[in-house]
């Protein structure tokens, strides 16, 4: 077994807490896990991404090559366009719908969908909706983790312990919160995930 996995995204927007969550379940696994981040800049709104490589076998570099990604993880689409060089050719790009507008010269949101459109294995979700639903706006990158649930190495049961525990030391109201905003995703994600792709291509 192995998945080599980007995540992007802004800063601001959660990328290390995925980062952390699926750490945390590579280990309660008894994975092999390598992880690597890169923030463009260190207040809120520039870049941030992290290479996270979990195998049932020794990985020795924490670093994805080019061409080798099995997901592209993004909760800004922007910024999931730029590591599409990184994806496998099987490989499966999710983001959220949302923009994050930081730049001036920000792309045509209708262009930014048709060209990840324009990749077979692609999701695109409305997350900020999905967490608003849940109660907790600010959730959409646990939304997202829900959305890439089924590719990962890892059972539902597990993921949703690991989210737990991630944020017990923030009070039991964002457990609650974190928590269904997880699940209510995953009693969605055959249905209403499906209908937002229909609806984005």
């Amino acid at each position: 077994m192995k998945k080599d996995i980007i995540i992007s995204g802004v800063g601001g927007q959660g990328i290390l807490t995925i980062s952390a969550v699926l750490d945390l379940a590579a280990l309660e696994n008894g994975y092999n896990i390598k992880q690597s981040e890169v923030h463009g800049m260190s207040q809120r709104g520039g870049a941030v991404q992290s290479h996270v490589r979990i195998s049932d076998q020794p990985v020795y570099s924490d670093l994805i090559p080019k061409g080798k990604a099995d997901l592209i993880l993004s909760v800004e689409p922007m910024e999931l366009l730029r590591y599409l060089s990184y994806l496998h050719s099987e490989g499966y790009l999710i983001t959220d719908s949302n923009p994050f507008k930081n730049i001036p010269n920000y792309p045509n949101e209708s262009e930014l969908k048709r060209q990840i459109a324009s990749f077979p294995n692609h999701r695109i979700i409305n997350a900020h909706s999905l967490a608003k639903k849940a109660g907790n706006l600010r959730a959409a990158n646990i939304v997202m983790i829900g959305a890439a649930a089924d590719l990962l190495p890892f059972e539902d049961d597990l993921l949703r312990k690991v989210i737990k525990d991630l944020f017990k030391s923030k009070g039991d109201r964002i457990v609650q919160m974190s928590g269904k905003t997880y699940v209510n995703n995953k009693v969605v994600s055959e249905a209403e995930v499906m209908a937002q792709i229909v609806k984005e291509k």
